[in-house]
């Protein structure tokens, strides 16, 4: 008897009537929706990059939604492995531009007519994970008013706080303070000199307050791989096209250069320096 069968022996070999791995993961529709449009070998790289990307934003999508749950309930430490999860895939997702920028400009230049206007500015659940962080631009929902079910998710979210007002509940509860998180909304998240006050209160005496202690660096921890996210989206789309306009019709490197700049949890990066 071979290494082999003695190292496999018992295990089960035939499937025709059981489930197996690739049963479960239904892995023939995810392996079969890879269509490139042209013979350029690189295509296949740029397709598969994506559908994996947006398979990683349903995981954040069902963590974060989650997560929020969990805070609404008073489960913070459930809400912390959650929100600790998202930050991980979003540095699994920075590790992915590491594969895309092996294409040279001359490469994607070979498939680039095929894209059409089709663009990731257009990915509906990247906008959710905005939407759901509190970056909320309702102007953008026009991108998805084509795929009906798209658009109710969207205008779902739109109708729910974001994560972060409901960390900001928690956190004004906590000092008998008044509401600062302010009702759902369809725009950004504006820093308020008020909420920075009372995660200053926390900062300066942790002890007394570590749960929120804790939430609040879950949540920098979580934009800190969100916007490293975002940088590495730059450098990947400038290193291949340059500063030409990007397929969706916006203006590319200058565009993704002002997202840059966007805050999410804004007083959680100033409370730093008011210590």
């Amino acid at each position: 008897m071979s290494d082999f069968e003695k190292a496999s022996k018992g295990a089960k070999m035939d499937f025709a009537r059981d489930m197996s791995y690739g049963d479960y993961l239904g892995l023939d529709p995810i392996l079969n929706a890879q269509h490139p449009l042209s013979d350029a070998h690189d295509e296949m790289l740029f397709i598969v990059q994506h559908q994996t990307s947006e398979l990683w934003m349903r995981l954040a999508l069902h963590e974060l939604e989650a997560a929020r749950t969990a805070m609404q309930t008073g489960d913070m430490p459930a809400a912390f492995k959650m929100l600790t999860r998202v930050a991980r895939i979003f540095e699994q997702l920075n590790s992915a531009w590491d594969v895309l920028r092996t294409m040279t400009p001359s490469e994607y230049t070979a498939f680039r007519p095929s894209l059409g206007n089709s663009s990731g500015f257009q990915s509906h659940q990247y906008r959710l994970v905005e939407f759901l962080l509190g970056n909320r631009n309702e102007a953008l929902m026009k991108l998805h008013k084509h795929r009906a079910e798209a658009f109710a998710r969207l205008e779902e979210e739109l109708a729910k706080p974001s994560l972060y007002q409901v960390a900001v509940s928690h956190l004004c509860a906590r000092f008998d303070a008044p509401d600062l998180a302010g009702a759902p909304g369809t725009t950004d998240w504006a820093a308020v000199p008020e909420i920075q006050n009372l995660w200053q209160r926390v900062y300066t005496d942790p002890r007394a307050h570590w749960d929120l202690y804790e939430l609040a660096e879950k949540l920098v921890d979580l934009e800190d791989y969100f916007r490293r996210w975002r940088f590495n989206h730059v450098t990947t789309v400038e290193r291949i096209i340059g500063f030409k306009r990007g397929t969706g019709g916006t203006a590319g490197v200058s565009y993704l250069r002002r997202m840059l700049e966007v805050e999410l949890f804004p007083e959680l990066w100033n409370v730093r320096g008011a210590l």
